[in-house]
């Protein structure tokens, strides 16, 4: 009927309701600590209504650097997201109820404001709690802030953050996309839309997109290698090491890439990437599992590993020749 949702849109409510149910009990947001001290890491999760994880030892050491203590009691937000977070449960169980379009996009707009505004207040959280520091503090470094980053990484003094969603977040995330995707269908089917297929194929590339994590351009003259400290200019020979969780570590030689995988700075597990600067094409990146490597004395790359990394076995070939180079391989580089 005219103004009714699709059984589809219907069923994406009730289960999105019931998700979100679920989101009340379990951790939504997490930070994890990892020093050298503390090889095991230190973790701090955010529930809907406490915190939990390693929240004492980390209160401890926040003491020393003049950051406030974390307790849940100091944050009204503990008091009320529960019920939030359960009055769009219960609305997303009226939209199924009555397949109400209306309702449904009323549910979906108030979901995404909502969104927004608690991304906001995390983020003024974080803000306080990293920049309002006493002066009187054991460790004072002038000018220093300890603001953990809202999502991704960030190094603070011998401390490296990493701020993620845990499993209520990444819930909380999954129902905002299917709400977005089941109204845009909605839309669709009330303009009488019929492409409806290839609207979600590209939904989902989107998606798969968004999550996922890459090399970054590296700015020459600007980056510093990761492992020797040296300036990143010789545009020939960049390399960059890409974490699972999405840190980039950036180097001007495969000499220096080497040394620092060898190093065991990063677990070998938590690679998910190696790239190099193609040596024919500045601006391209080549992955090792796709690259082909020249050594050749007359290379003369920054730190002395005299080896160029090429995208295709013909371009190798070709550079061989002028070169007078032999052959490597990555792995071999690595024993």
């Amino acid at each position: 009927m005219k103004g009714q949702l699709s059984s589809v849109a219907r069923i994406a409510s009730f289960i999105c309701a019931l998700a979100l149910v679920v989101v009340i009990f379990v951790p939504m947001w997490r930070i994890d600590l990892a020093a050298p001290q503390y090889p095991e890491g230190l973790t701090m999760k955010i529930y809907p209504d406490k915190v939990g994880g390693d929240v004492d030892i980390i209160n401890g050491l926040n003491h020393y650097i003049g950051m406030r203590t974390i307790h849940a009691n100091d944050f009204v937000e503990f008091t009320v997201l529960p019920y939030i977070i359960g009055f769009f449960a219960l609305f997303g169980i009226l939209v199924g109820i009555t397949r109400s379009r209306k309702l449904y996009y009323s549910w979906f707009v108030l979901f995404v404001l909502f969104g927004i505004l608690a991304v906001y207040d995390f983020w003024r959280w974080e803000y306080n709690y990293g920049h309002n520091l006493n002066p009187n503090a054991a460790i004072v470094v002038p000018g220093m802030s300890y603001q953990p980053p809202l999502i991704g990484f960030k190094q603070l003094l011998n401390f490296g953050a990493y701020s993620f969603p845990d499993v209520g977040g990444y819930i909380f995330i999954s129902v905002g996309v299917i709400l977005m995707v089941i109204a845009f269908l909605e839309w669709k089917k009330a303009k009488k839309a019929v492409n409806v297929s290839a609207a979600l194929l590209v939904t989902a590339m989107l998606m798969m997109q968004s999550c996922s994590s890459g090399p970054q351009p590296i700015s020459y003259g600007k980056d510093a290698c990761d492992f020797c400290k040296m300036v990143i200019t010789d545009q020939k020979f960049g390399a960059e090491v890409v974490t699972t969780k999405g840190k980039v570590y950036k180097f001007d030689d495969v000499h220096c890439i080497a040394s620092f995988i060898k190093s065991n700075t990063v677990d070998q597990k938590e690679i998910s990437g190696i790239y190099f600067t193609d040596y024919s094409r500045k601006d391209q990146l080549v992955k090792s599992d796709n690259s082909f490597l020249l050594q050749s004395d007359m290379l003369r790359s920054p730190m002395g590993g005299n080896v160029a990394v090429f995208a295709s076995e013909d371009s190798l070939k070709k550079f061989q020749q002028q070169l007078n180079g032999t052959a490597v391989q990555w792995n071999d580089l690595l024993k």
